[in-house]
């Protein structure tokens, strides 16, 4: 008999919904940031809890001044600030193309396709663009 300890304080949540709950997160942050995009983006004003104000409409600055609770969001603020370190650019594309790629499973989801299906889908694409053979993992 198997025994699970769990903090009475704990809250556990079924796999569909905690799927859920990540790609509304993603695409909670998606929304932030999509009116930052192109020559005439949305300028935001961020007011800190000093009261200091900030203008701007640089996805870099948004991403560092807000304050991220979800793990999955954070990740992703995390992997476009690196996108912004090494390029100087890219963090509101990076964003927006995660976030579009995870609405797009979650479609997928909804139909009854595994997760695992939907990362080999993803690792495949990728490879495609790198230009890497998928039996050989060389470029091609």
């Amino acid at each position: 008999m198997a025994i699970n300890l769990l903090n009475s304080g704990a809250e556990v949540s079924r796999r569909g919904l905690a799927l859920h709950t990540t790609i509304t997160a993603a695409k909670g942050l998606q929304n932030v940031l999509r009116s930052n995009l192109g020559p005439n983006g949305t300028i935001k004003m961020l007011v800190s809890g000093a009261g200091d104000i900030k203008m701007t409409k640089d996805g870099k600055v948004l991403l560092d001044e807000m304050q991220i609770q979800n793990p999955t969001s954070l990740m992703i603020a995390r992997g476009a600030s690196a996108q912004d370190d090494i390029c100087g650019d890219g963090t509101t594309s990076t964003v927006l193309l995660i976030g579009e790629m995870l609405k797009r499973a979650e479609i997928l989801l909804t139909e009854g396709l595994h997760p695992r299906v939907i990362l080999d889908g993803f690792d495949v694409a990728k490879n495609k663009l790198m230009g890497v053979d998928r039996h050989s993992e060389t470029p091609s």
